[in-house]
């Protein structure tokens, strides 16, 4: 396993023009078309998952289903993202379309959470940038959508992730990207948006 630093920036839609100028003063640069992810979280009947990750307690997991519609890519891949005391990892597998039409209609059994099923979907445009150890990426048109019920909201602004080595100098990433930085996590917004309505 290969632990990682994350830091997020939530910004206003109307300044990501701004922040693209940026990333082209310190030579960031595009390695990736844009591509639409579609993410499907599991949680527990309590939503310990969620409720773990906006207390911050560790160890915490996100168990998700990702795949990317638009694209030549018709893998989906099982995903766990793992947030301990020594850092942030994940795991990702492929499955096949049997294991995933198993995986929605029984669950997933973690060994934290218990059964875990199907809740939430996901949906935005990524566009990847990098430099050196340094990827960034920027989330637009973020949609959350039931996984039963339907029902969909969208979300206001864009989310930017900055993910790099965890040997990385923080001083030097918090001056190379002077935003502010902020805690937040799309599934949760997600389940405030859509379950607790």
């Amino acid at each position: 396993m290969t632990f990682r630093i994350e830091q997020k920036l939530l910004i206003d839609t109307n300044q990501i023009i701004d922040f693209k100028k940026h990333l082209e003063g310190k030579k960031i640069k595009k390695i990736y078309h844009p591509r639409k992810v579609k993410s499907l979280y599991f949680d527990n009947h309590n939503f310990e998952m969620y409720n773990d990750s906006i207390e911050g307690l560790t160890p915490r997991k996100k168990i998700r289903i990702r795949n990317y519609p638009e694209t030549k890519n018709l893998n989906y891949y099982l995903e766990i993202k793992i947030s301990s005391v020594e850092g942030r990892f994940k795991t990702s597998k492929i499955i096949n379309n049997d294991h995933l039409d198993n995986l929605k209609t029984k669950g997933i059994f973690d060994v934290q959470y218990g059964l875990c099923k199907p809740c939430l979907y996901v949906i935005y445009d990524r566009e990847y940038f990098q430099k050196d150890d340094v990827r960034i990426s920027i989330d637009n048109n973020i949609n959350y959508m039931s996984s039963h019920k339907k029902i969909l909201r969208r979300s206001l602004g864009s989310i930017v992730e900055i993910k790099t080595s965890i040997s990385k100098d923080l001083d030097k990433l918090t001056s190379d990207f002077p935003f502010q930085k902020t805690r937040f996590s799309k599934y949760c917004n997600a389940v405030e948006k859509v379950i607790t309505r």
